[in-house]
């Protein structure tokens, strides 16, 4: 436990960029008033919509919590959702000089309407996508150029919007000996030969073709995924069974800490990359780094909405679970 303190307290020495896809994760609660005459349905007295960095730049709100230098390169659209997300950015000290300003696209948006009664935490009712468009400007390359000369770490956060695109990758690729970690929405093998990456089951079924119905089934693929990928590590999450770690060697399986049942997943998979490419940038073996990734997720979950964890929460759980 001593060992993943003094890791966790060196992550403000750290500077990370990351790249991909920020997405404009909005709240928007109500008060349930009545039913319509209209129709068999509830209507919400609007309370309040609040605006939060999702996606990409979710992943660099974590890295500044946890004390990192952030700089991230993406694309949002010139509309008052991107407007709203390079604000937020800037206030939590995330650099935001690559976050490439389009009229060409909308910021990817995606609205959660949350409804319940007056005094009653409020439940996701439905949830509305506004999906932008992908989009090629040579200003994303110019900007990741420019920013990972000096990186200790590269997180490359794929939500399948077109950022991170061909040109990137090979950027990437020639440009860096440093960890590069990637969190891809079902299109991992776009990345092969990269350090590590944190997919979760579903999408470790989706890359191996076929249902995994135990657990020998899911260590097996994951070891054939990792050597298919070429990467050094893959770390598996569960959910509430916790985290899977895969290396040559080595095959840990990581308990969930905290309570069994989440608040809120919403942005769990930013936080866990962060946290674990921040370890690893802090010269953490991967199963620490595992470890700390672990303890991130395992306190964002019991957050509502899309949240960070800081580095004094993540001591306080380290530190609870040395107890137990």
């Amino acid at each position: 436990m001593k060992r993943l303190i003094e890791i966790v307290r060196t992550f403000g020495d750290r500077r990370v960029v990351v790249i991909g896809d920020a997405i404009a994760d909005q709240f928007l609660y109500g008060n349930i008033s009545r039913v319509s005459r209209e129709a068999p349905v509830f209507i919400l007295r609007h309370e309040q919509t609040e605006t939060i960095p999702g996606g990409a730049a979710n992943c660099a709100m974590n890295l500044a919590a946890l004390g990192a230098r952030v700089s991230l390169i993406a694309a949002v659209g010139n509309d008052e959702a991107g407007t709203e997300l390079r604000r937020k950015l800037s206030g939590a000290g995330v650099d935001v000089d690559g976050v490439i300003v389009s009229d060409k696209i909308q910021t990817t948006t995606k609205v959660r309407i949350l409804a319940g009664h007056a005094h009653s935490n409020k439940q996701q009712v439905i949830r509305i996508d506004y999906d932008g468009s992908s989009i090629k400007d040579e200003r994303i390359v110019a900007a990741l150029k420019s920013s990972v000369k000096s990186a200790d770490a590269v997180i490359v956060s794929d939500y399948n919007y077109g950022v991170v695109d061909d040109d990137a990758i090979a950027l990437i690729r020639e440009s860096t000996i440093r960890p590069v970690l990637v969190d891809s929405r079902f299109h991992l093998w776009k990345f092969k030969g990269f350090t590590a990456a944190t997919p979760n089951e579903d999408e470790v079924e989706h890359l191996v073709g076929h249902s995994i119905k135990t657990i020998g089934e899911l260590e097996l693929d994951a070891r054939t995924l990792k050597e298919q990928l070429e990467y050094r590590a893959l770390l598996v999450t569960r959910g509430a069974r916790g985290m899977m770690l895969v290396e040559d060697d080595t095959l840990l399986h990581i308990p969930a800490v905290g309570a069994q049942q989440s608040v809120d997943v919403t942005g769990a998979g930013d936080t866990v990359i962060a946290t674990f490419t921040l370890a690893i940038a802090s010269a953490a073996s991967f199963a620490d780094a595992a470890h700390l990734a672990n303890h991130a997720g395992g306190l964002v979950v019991m957050k509502r909405g899309t949240a960070s964890v800081t580095t004094a929460e993540l001591e306080h759980s380290i530190l609870n679970s040395e107890n137990e």
